[in-house]
């Protein structure tokens, strides 16, 4: 999309969406109204202004910006405070696509729908996401079907047997992104269950690393979407792969007096998921749970956004921490939901 066609900047400009577009020094060439009216001033008040003037403190707008150039790919930050004329600041989300390598397309999603839990819902660019891998899974899993009933051993219908699985376990994930978000179906189950189910799933994939256990055989079961927490251990799981790591390890613990999410727990579960591999990116250990953002030339930057938002609806966390070798990530669930 090139703004030098003017029908194109004339349709843009009917857009309910805020857009902008941006030179390569990050300067305010063209706004659309609906921009305009939410930064609360006229168009001509923009032009040729920096990005920096909607920038309060230090919150990354600027450095998401120069990334998309540098880059040339889709930035997305999620939740961030935007200066504007009126009193207070927006909240909202900001996209930067690269129009070629001398402009910048800026899209401001303000926030209006939100979860129970007060964050904001996953972005339409997922839900399109979702809507787009629809076909080919269903084409993934008639091959599976296929192939199992054409191999003559075991393991091979097995293995056709997982594909079959996963495509409509993905299947019914790309469906609840593109519905209304409905509540986890919370039943009591066991983690280990999903831990090994996890491990099996990695065992199958080429060059997969050693997966080491270490379980509490204590721990109590937990409560929770059993669907929903698999996909949040399988994409940590799958990150570790990505990530050449050699040893994977599983870990379960109980802890006790944890805050999460401002409230002090008495008892949380724990479950690691630590690898060798290479480690999370300085540049972006700041934003590694927002949507579209990622370490690796050809990552999606879904699998851990989606994990984050998996972890709040079960009243836990996602957290992580990354040394020389040692990567982990920790998920940490409430023992009971209580309000």
């Amino acid at each position: 999309m090139q703004f030098a066609d003017r029908e194109a900047q004339d349709v843009l400009a009917q857009c309910v969406t805020a857009m902008a577009r941006l030179d390569t020094e990050l300067h305010f060439t063209w706004m659309n109204p609906a921009l305009a009216e939410l930064l609360g001033a006229g168009m001509l008040r923009w032009q040729g202004a920096s990005l920096e003037v909607i920038e309060p403190g230090s919150s990354g707008i600027v450095d998401a910006a120069r990334r998309a150039l540098a880059d040339q790919q889709v930035v997305v930050l999620r939740q961030v405070a935007v200066r504007s004329s009126a009193d207070a600041d927006l909240i909202g989300d900001i996209a930067f696509t690269p129009l070629g390598d001398q402009h910048l397309l800026l899209e401001l999603h303000p926030h209006s729908a939100t979860s129970e839990r007060g964050s904001p819902l996953l972005s339409e660019s997922l839900r399109g996401f979702a809507h787009e891998v629809k076909n080919p899974l269903a084409g993934v899993r008639g091959a599976a079907q296929l192939i199992g009933r054409r191999v003559d051993t075991d393991e091979l219908r097995e293995l056709a047997d997982l594909i079959i699985g996963e495509s409509d376990r993905l299947t019914a994930l790309a469906d609840r992104l593109l519905r209304a978000r409905g509540k986890p179906r919370l039943t009591r189950l066991n983690l280990h269950e999903l831990l090994e189910r996890v491990a099996l799933l990695i065992a199958a994939e080429a060059e997969a690393p050693n997966v080491r256990r270490d379980y509490d055989p204590s721990l109590p079961l937990a409560i929770g979407d059993g669907d929903r927490l698999y996909q949040l251990i399988l994409n940590l799981a799958r990150n570790a792969v990505e990530a050449e790591a050699t040893t994977l390890t599983l870990r379960t613990r109980v802890e006790f007096g944890v805050r999460l999410n401002e409230r002090l727990r008495r008892v949380v579960l724990r479950v690691d998921v630590i690898d060798d591999g290479h480690g999370v990116p300085a540049d972006i250990a700041s934003t590694l749970y927002q949507p579209l953002v990622s370490g690796r030339p050809n990552g999606t930057g879904l699998g851990l956004a989606l994990a984050r938002e998996i972890a709040h609806e079960h009243g836990g966390e996602l957290r992580h921490g990354s040394r020389a070798g040692a990567t982990t990530f920790t998920l940490l669930l409430p023992l009971e939901l209580s309000p």
